[in-house]
C-alpha cells in the first residue's frame, strides 16, 4: 500500500508540472543542438577554452571544438551563450533529497511528522531545483525515514516522469541498534519511534542490511561508522571493527561502494581500515588519517556548506559578520589537513540540510578555504564522476561522453562563485533550462 501511494504522489507531481516538462522537452534528445558559448571549459584543463562549440547529438556530445572545426547538420537547433561558459553538468556528491531546511523544520519533526508520500511530492520538487541549476547528477545518502522511495524517485527521474538529475541512491542507510535518531534520548524510553535508518548489530544482521538494501536498489551502502552516543553528546564508533569489515565486503561482493558518515578521528580510521570507499564530513580528522586516506584511495566529502547552515540555524551565525563556529573552525582545519596530504577531496555538500538548487556553495567553500577555482570545479564534475565510477559517461566535455551540460554567467574557472548565475542545464541532450529563463522564487514556510 505505500509503495502505491509513492507511486500515485510521483504521478501527482508529474501531473501538475507536465507544461513546464513539455516545454523543457519540446526537441528530443534525437533533434541535434549546436551549443554556442562565449567560453568552453572541458573538465580536462585549468583554462576554459575561447570562440568553441559544442554539438549534441540523441543525447551524446557529438563534437566539442573550435568553432569552425564544429560543423553543425542543417536541422540543428542553435543555442547561442553570450558571457557564459559551458562545463559539464555538475556532481554533488552528498545529498538529501528527502530533506529540506532544519531552519524550515527540524529533522525529527520532518522523520515524525511529514507523511512519506508527501515527503516524496517534495523530493521530487528538489531534484527539478538541483537540476535546474546545473546539478545534473547527485549521490543521495539516505532517505531518513522515508524508506526506499528515493529509488522511485529515480525510476520516475529515468522514466520521463519527473524532472531531476541522474540519481545514484542508498536508501536507508545503515546505523548501529539505538545510535541514530528518532530517539532514544529526548523521547520517553517505552515509545518505538520509527528511526531514520535501518539499525542492525552483528555480523550477521549487518551483511543482511546490506544485501537487503542492495535488493530493493541501492547504488551505494551507506554506512554510519560513529555519531554522537558519548556519555558527553560526542561522536564515537558505534559498530566493531568486525562488523565495518563485514559490512565493507558484503557491499563490495555485490559491485557496491560504501560510504562512511565519520566525524571523529577513530571513526574515521575505523572506517577505512575496514576498506570503505569515502568518508562523508570527518571533521575530526587528523593529518595522518588523511594520508592514510589518500594511501588507501579513500575519498573525502567535506560537507562543509552543512556545517555553515548547522552555525546559522543553530548558533546565530551570520555570513561575513560573525565569527566562525566551533564547528566551523574543525571543518576548516580537517579540509586544509586533507588538502596538504594530498587526499582526495569531491564536492560533497549535504545539501538538504540547507535548499536544495544551492549546491553550489560548496565549491565556493572549497576556493575560500584553499583550493582553485578549476580543482573545485574538478571536485565537482571530472573527479566526482570517478568517483562514482562514472568517468566513460559524465563528467567532462568530449566526444561520446552523455550531454550533461550546464552554463553560467561568467567564468567559474576564474570566479567560482559564477556558479550561482546558471542560465542553462542539459541532461542526455535535452534542455531542462533555457537562457533567459528566471530563477524560480523560494515558496516561504
Amino acid at each position: 500500500m505505500k509503495s502505491c501511494l509513492r507511486v500515485l504522489a510521483c504521478m501527482l507531481l508529474a501531473a501538475s508540472t507536465a507544461s513546464t516538462a513539455a516545454d523543457a522537452q519540446k526537441r528530443p534528445p534525437s533533434a541535434p543542438v549546436l551549443l554556442v558559448p562565449e567560453r568552453v571549459w572541458t573538465g580536462d584543463t585549468d583554462a576554459a577554452h575561447t570562440g568553441w562549440a559544442v554539438l549534441v547529438r540523441d543525447g551524446v556530445i557529438a563534437a566539442a571544438g573550435p568553432i569552425g572545426q564544429v560543423p553543425a547538420p542543417a536541422d540543428a537547433r542553435r543555442i547561442d551563450l553570450p558571457g557564459a561558459t559551458l562545463v559539464p553538468g555538475l556532481i554533488d556528491l552528498h545529498s538529501h533529497l528527502f530533506l529540506h531546511p532544519y531552519n524550515e523544520t527540524l529533522w525529527n519533526d520532518q522523520v515524525l511528522k511529514e507523511p512519506v508520500d508527501y515527503r516524496t511530492l517534495m523530493a521530487a520538487k528538489h531534484a527539478r531545483d538541483t537540476l535546474r541549476a546545473g546539478f545534473t547528477t547527485l549521490r543521495d545518502l539516505g532517505t531518513e525515514g522515508a524508506g526506499y522511495a528515493d529509488v522511485a524517485v529515480k525510476r520516475a527521474i529515468e522514466d520521463g516522469l519527473i524532472e531531476g538529475p541522474r540519481l545514484f541512491v542508498s536508501t536507508l542507510a545503515i546505523v548501529a541498534t539505538a545510535s541514530y535518531g528518532p530517539g532514544p534520548r529526548g523521547f520517553r524510553p517505552d515509545l518505538h519511534l520509527p528511526s531514520g535508518a535501518q539499525e542492525v548489530s552483528g555480523t550477521g544482521e549487518v551483511i543482511r542490511a546490506v544485501r537487503e538494501q542492495a535488493g530493493h536498489g541501492a547504488d551505494w551502502i551507506k554506512v554510519y561508522a560513529d555519531y554522537r552516543i558519548g556519555t558527553d553528546g560526542s561522536a564515537q564508533p558505534t559498530f566493531t571493527a568486525d562488523e565495518l569489515r563485514a559490512l565493507v565486503e558484503a557491499a563490495h561482493a555485490s559491485g557496491r561502494p560504501v560510504a562512511a558518515h565519520a566525524s571523529s578521528d577513530a571513526g574515521m580510521r575505523m572506517a577505512i581500515e575496514a576498506g570503505v570507499d569515502s568518508i562523508e564530513h570527518g571533521t575530526a580528522g587528523t593529518a595522518a588519517t588523511f594520508k592514510r586516506m589518500r594511501e588507501r584511495g579513500v575519498v573525502y566529502l567535506p560537507t562543509l556548506t552543512a556545517v555553515e547552515s548547522y552555525g546559522q540555524y543553530f548558533e546565530k551565525y551570520v555570513p561575513g559578520q560573525s565569527p566562525p563556529t566551533p564547528e566551523m573552525r574543525d571543518a576548516e582545519r580537517a579540509f586544509k589537513a586533507a588538502l596538504a596530504a594530498g587526499t582526495t577531496i569531491g564536492c560533497g555538500s549535504d545539501v538538504g540540510v540547507f535548499p536544495h538548487g544551492d549546491n553550489y556553495r560548496e565549491p565556493v567553500w572549497m576556493v575560500r578555504l584553499g583550493m582553485s577555482a578549476p580543482q573545485a570545479l574538478r571536485a565537482c564534475t571530472s573527479l566526482a564522476a570517478r568517483i562514482l565510477r562514472q568517468e566513460a559517461r559524465i563528467g567532462r566535455i568530449a566526444p561520446g561522453l552523455r550531454a550533461d551540460l550546464a552554463a553560467f554567467e561568467g567564468d567559474p574557472s576564474m570566479r567560482i562563485e559564477d556558479l550561482q548565475h546558471p542560465v542553462l542545464a542539459m541532461k542526455d541532450g535535452t534542455v531542462y533550462r533555457e537562457p533567459g529563463e528566471a530563477a524560480p522564487e523560494r515558496p516561504v514556510r
